[in-house]
């Protein structure tokens, strides 16, 4: 009768320990990675860069790591981490071109290799509700310059565009030196990425149009957008955006393309 005891004490430890191992999905001798995260995308601000990618499956996901270099196969630099699937850099700077990143960890360390998404952002300065006004009746007011953040004369030599009404018909000029491109109805601003290759006005205007997003080519090889708000005889009301990076048409990214180099990416 003892004997039989401790034989069904002994069976009922060994199947309680089975249990208890079967049970715990975080093993720790677990060495293996999560999975690398995928479809990594960007989002250009003004001095910040918004980093979100698909959220990971896996049961015992810790969390992600991001990382950023200034080319895309060179060393990368971890600059935070999350339990999200978003990140916001708030640390980086207008003109500057960053490459992101990002790892996943799960509870016991593991750390996956980096994303392969080929990814970057170049932050620009960007404003709204700024106000122009007809040049024909405040000159002074009717031009703005990307370069100051400001509005200025519409004859200025800082002024990249100004607002004209003529006879009830409203226009955006350029100079000749300039060019200028309607890209038709947006939601807001963000919804134009990059700045065209062709299509801009062999007349130096267009017609200005009320949610109507328009792209720039200043003078000195800068892209520029601006979208109206609303119109009235005297002025016009807007956002805008420009790339301080000569020659950028990056004025906001848009989903990564997965690539592969010969070179991987490594942390530093």
């Amino acid at each position: 009768m003892k004997a039989l005891l401790y034989i069904s004490l002994a069976f009922s430890v060994i199947f309680l320990s089975g249990c208890d191992k079967w049970e715990n999905p975080y093993d720790s001798q677990d060495y293996n990675p999560p999975s690398i995260p995928t479809n990594v995308v960007v989002l250009n601000g003004d001095n910040r860069v918004d980093i979100s990618w698909n959220r990971n499956n896996e049961r015992d996901l810790e969390g992600y790591n991001v990382y950023y270099s200034t080319s895309y196969n060179g060393k990368y630099t971890l600059i935070g981490n999350t339990q999200n699937n978003y990140f916001v850099d708030n640390e980086a700077v207008n003109g500057n071109k960053y490459y992101y990143a990002v790892t996943s960890y799960d509870v016991n360390g593991n750390e996956s290799e980096l994303s392969k998404d080929n990814v970057y952002a170049v932050p620009r300065p960007e404003g709204f509700n700024q106000t122009v006004f007809d040049y024909k009746q405040f000159p002074s007011k009717a031009g703005y310059a990307f370069s100051k953040y400001q509005a200025v004369a519409y004859d200025s030599q800082d002024a990249d565009f100004y607002f004209e009404n003529s006879n009830g018909t409203f226009y955006l000029n350029v100079w000749k030196d300039s060019d200028i491109r309607d890209m038709g109805m947006t939601q807001d601003i963000y919804d134009i990425q990059y700045a065209p290759s062709t299509g801009w006005s062999s007349t130096k205007d267009v017609i200005v149009k009320e949610g109507h997003t328009y792209v720039i080519w200043t003078w000195n090889n800068h892209f520029a957008k601006i979208r109206v708000n609303y119109i009235t005889n005297e002025r016009i009301v807007f956002d805008w955006a420009y790339q301080l990076v000569e020659g950028e048409k990056m004025l906001k990214n848009v989903k990564s393309n997965t690539v592969r180099l010969a070179i991987d990416k490594q942390k530093d």
